[in-house]
């Protein structure tokens, strides 16, 4: 029935349109923002946002849309969204989703499409949407009717975290946005009774295993991984390495779950603790290329991972015992199973750690003159050192780069869970401008500071203008050295220096112009002894800022020059 026969024939029902069952299915998820680039199948979306309260950012690029939805999922525990137009405007998100895909981000990313009546006929921005997304999403699907419109919008959202979580794809029609149904006749999914709980802790016998694998073992190590974010387990973390005394290396938005200076925190002998370990729980980090396929673990070690997702335990390596589950609540089951036990074997483990501490003080030693060298141009850990001096226990740290960002992983200690933001294992650049926006929206009242390769700025550098309209302040951080360093590193191993800089060598940018174009705060730094002024300029400025700090371009990370992909 035509959408305005439905209207006249409904003249003593309330009706209601597919754009504004989108809004009441994101409210009822807890949703209070989306990401956007407008365009003209999604409009009615934004109508139904504006009734229900729920805040609009519209960006330069939906590419930034997609990146931002994800950040705002990895801040607030919720899914995110991101709305955007047929075509172009939903492959212009795919790298998006294909970044929060391998990083387990749940976000529902929504594209428009013509209408049902011209289906494969042509119509405007027409592409097969559904099809090129089902390998990179948990789900994806076309909606068909109005009336099924919220209700495919929560199964969307189950699917998101059903087991490790993930992003999720509709379309949505401009005919079934448009249209209007009897407000009856809708299915409307009530808020919290569609989707439940996944704390699982697996198979209790699992548990008691463990348990006693820990309470024997002489010298233990544990890996923190993303999922210790993803399931908000930082305090059963943090209870079960002290109760049982084992030291706790971090990667990834595992980063910060132990305060700097906690004598379970470690962060730079994870190889020699892998060497040498007796057990070594891997929780929440796959065995790939980042933990070189599960080699660097070592061989008459029992290794134990935990998961929330069956296929990744055991994959690339073997594992002596694998749990499915929440990693927060196997943490806090395993920690009760060994609280009976006459001895916990924590005492036992006193001279591990101290080995251990030894070590991380002859490494910290080593490189200290590099940290704090006046050397210019300035040796990317320099600046890595200030960045984390300047940290405050309010400072949402994120990484955008390459080798730059490489340098600053092995320096920079978040103060706090939820502290550290990173691309994740797709290794993708442009993160850093969506993730501040998604930090400062869901949370504003924390401080953002992002570090930029400049290589990886200017990719999606333009929505800095987004951050300034939002009035979205965060204090950016441009490491230049006119380089894509990470890759100029391999090219020279592989082909020689007079080769070295083909294709990778970029202009000397003076992006604090940039910034102040956008009407936003920069400054250009020279000197290592200028890093830490022009910081706290920038954070006095209240303003979206870039400083942008030459670096020393012949200096690479030790993570660059050990790169799989060279090897």
């Amino acid at each position: 029935m035509p959408d305005t026969a439905v209207k006249e024939a409904a003249t003593t029902e309330e009706v209601i349109s597919g754009g504004h069952l989108v809004a009441k299915a994101l409210k009822a998820e807890g949703i209070d923002t989306i990401f956007t680039l407008c365009g003209g199948h999604i409009i009615d979306i934004y109508d139904g946002c504006l009734d229900e309260g729920i805040r609009i950012i519209d960006v330069r690029h939906e590419q930034v849309a997609a990146h931002a939805a994800d950040g705002y999922a990895r801040v607030t525990g919720k899914p995110g969204c991101a709305v955007v137009t047929a075509g172009p405007g939903t492959t212009d998100a795919i790298t998006g989703v294909a970044n929060a895909f391998r990083a387990e981000s749940p976000f529902l990313l929504i594209g428009g499409q013509g209408a049902l009546d011209q289906h494969k006929m042509g119509s405007l921005q027409d592409l097969p949407h559904v099809d090129m997304m089902r390998s990179i999403t948990k789900f994806a699907a076309n909606v068909v009717t109005t009336e099924r419109v919220a209700d495919m919008c929560s199964m969307a959202f189950r699917e998101a975290f059903a087991g490790a979580p993930g992003p999720v794809y509709l379309e949505i029609g401009r005919d079934i946005l448009d249209g209007h149904v009897p407000v009856k006749k809708a299915v409307f999914p009530k808020a919290g009774q569609y989707r439940w709980s996944t704390k699982s802790i697996g198979d209790p016998r699992d548990i008691e295993k463990l348990a006693d694998i820990l309470v024997h073992a002489k010298k233990p190590c544990v890996l923190l991984g993303q999922q210790v974010w993803t399931c908000r387990a930082a305090e059963d973390a943090i209870n079960f390495v002290r109760t049982l005394n084992i030291p706790a290396f971090m990667n990834g938005a595992g980063r910060g779950t132990l305060p700097p200076g906690d004598p379970h925190h470690f962060q730079q002998t994870r190889r020699y603790a892998f060497d040498n370990a007796d057990v070594i729980l891997i929780v929440g980090t796959p065995f790939d290329f980042r933990m070189g396929y599960g080699k660097r673990l070592g061989r008459n070690a029992t290794v134990v991972q935990i998961d929330l997702d069956y296929r990744t335990v055991g994959k690339n390596r073997d594992v002596s015992l694998g749990l499915v589950g929440d990693c927060g609540a196997i943490f806090a089951a395993v920690t009760q199973a060994t609280s009976g036990r006459v001895d916990n074997g924590a005492k036992g483990r006193e001279s591990w750690l101290e080995e251990l501490r030894v070590e991380e003080a002859k490494m910290e030693a080593a490189r200290l003159p590099k940290l704090r060298s006046d050397a210019s141009p300035i040796h990317p850990l320099r600046l890595a050192y200030e960045l984390n001096e300047f940290l405050t226990e309010n400072t949402v740290y994120i990484g955008d780069g390459g080798d730059v960002v490489t340098f600053s992983g092995g320096v920079v200690k978040p103060r706090a869970p939820g502290h550290w933001m990173d691309p994740g294992p797709l290794g993708t650049l442009g993160v850093g401008v969506p993730f501040a926006m998604a930090s400062k929206v869901a949370q504003p009242e924390k401080e953002v500071l992002c570090l930029f390769g400049d290589g990886t700025f200017s990719l999606t550098g333009w929505d800095f203008e987004t951050m300034v309209r939002f009035d979205l302040p965060f204090i950016g951080v441009v490491g230049n050295n006119s380089h894509m360093n990470q890759i100029r590193y391999g090219q020279i191993q592989k082909y020689g220096p007079e080769k070295g800089n083909v294709g990778n060598k970029l202009g000397d940018v003076q992006y604090s112009k940039f910034a102040q174009m956008l009407g936003g705060y920069g400054e250009e730094v020279h000197e290592a002894s200028q890093i830490r002024p022009a910081l706290e300029r920038a954070r006095e400025s209240g303003k979206p800022s870039l400083i942008n700090v030459w670096i020393d371009p012949d200096a690479y990370a030790p993570g660059t020059m050990n790169q799989t992909m060279y090897k």
